[in-house]
C-alpha cells in the first residue's frame, strides 16, 4: 500500500518521430503541458531538452530527451497509468521494444522507493544485456532498473535532481553521471534550455 500523501515523481521523456503535435520538441512541450494542467500531478521542474543518438544505435533518428520532476498523492502505479494515456494521446504505439516513439515517458523513480522488492529490483537490474532485448517486466519496477546505465536519462535528471539518491545503488545521480563513459556523455547535446 503507498501512502496518500504528497510523493516526488522523476519521469524520463523521449521522442524520436513526429506526434500530431508536430516535432519531437514540441510533442515533449505539448506533453509536459497536459502534465502541468492535470488535477492529480503537478510539475515542479523540467530539465533542458537534449538530442541523444538513438537507442539502440543505428535504430533510427536521434531522440530528444528531457526529465521532469512531478509532484503526486497517486502511487507509483497511477503514475504510470497516467503516463500511458498521454503517451497513448501522442499517438505511442508498443510494437517492439525499444522501436521508435512518438512519445516515450518512462518513470524513473518514485522518491525513495524500491518497487515491488528488492530481492525483484536486483533481478531486472542485473538483467544481462542480451536478455534485455526481449525481456520485459510485468510489473512495475522502480527505480527504473537501467537509469545507472543510460547518459539519455541521466543527464536530464541531472538539471532537476543532481542529488536525488538511488535507494539500492546508493549514489547520487551525479554520481552516477561521473560514473559514464565520457564518450556517451559527450553525444547528449543540449538543444533548448
Amino acid at each position: 500500500m503507498y501512502d496518500r500523501i504528497m510523493n516526488d515523481y522523476h519521469v524520463a521523456l523521449g521522442a524520436n518521430l513526429p506526434s500530431g503535435e508536430g516535432s519531437p520538441i514540441e510533442t515533449l512541450k505539448a506533453a509536459l503541458d497536459l502534465l502541468s494542467r492535470s488535477e492529480m500531478m503537478s510539475v515542479v521542474s523540467v530539465s533542458a531538452f537534449y538530442r541523444t543518438p538513438c537507442f539502440p544505435p543505428g535504430t533510427g533518428p536521434d531522440y530528444v530527451n528531457a526529465a521532469a520532476h512531478l509532484r503526486s498523492t497517486l502511487a507509483p502505479q497511477e503514475v504510470l497509468a497516467a503516463l500511458h494515456e498521454i503517451e497513448a494521446r501522442f499517438g505511442r504505439e508498443r510494437k517492439e521494444r525499444w522501436g521508435m516513439r512518438t512519445l516515450d515517458l518512462d518513470l524513473i523513480a518514485a522518491g525513495d522507493a524500491v518497487l515491488p522488492d528488492l530481492e525483484t529490483h536486483d533481478r531486472w537490474r542485473t538483467l544481462a544485456p542480451e536478455s534485455q532485448k526481449s525481456a520485459a517486466p510485468d510489473n512495475l519496477i522502480l527505480p527504473h532498473p537501467r537509469v545507472q546505465d543510460r547518459a539519455f536519462v541521466l543527464v536530464p535528471l541531472r538539471d532537476i535532481a543532481a542529488e536525488w539518491v538511488h535507494p539500492v545503488l546508493n549514489r547520487t545521480v551525479e554520481e552516477m553521471c561521473s560514473a559514464l563513459a565520457p564518450e556517451d556523455l559527450a553525444q547528449i547535446v543540449v538543444l533548448e534550455t
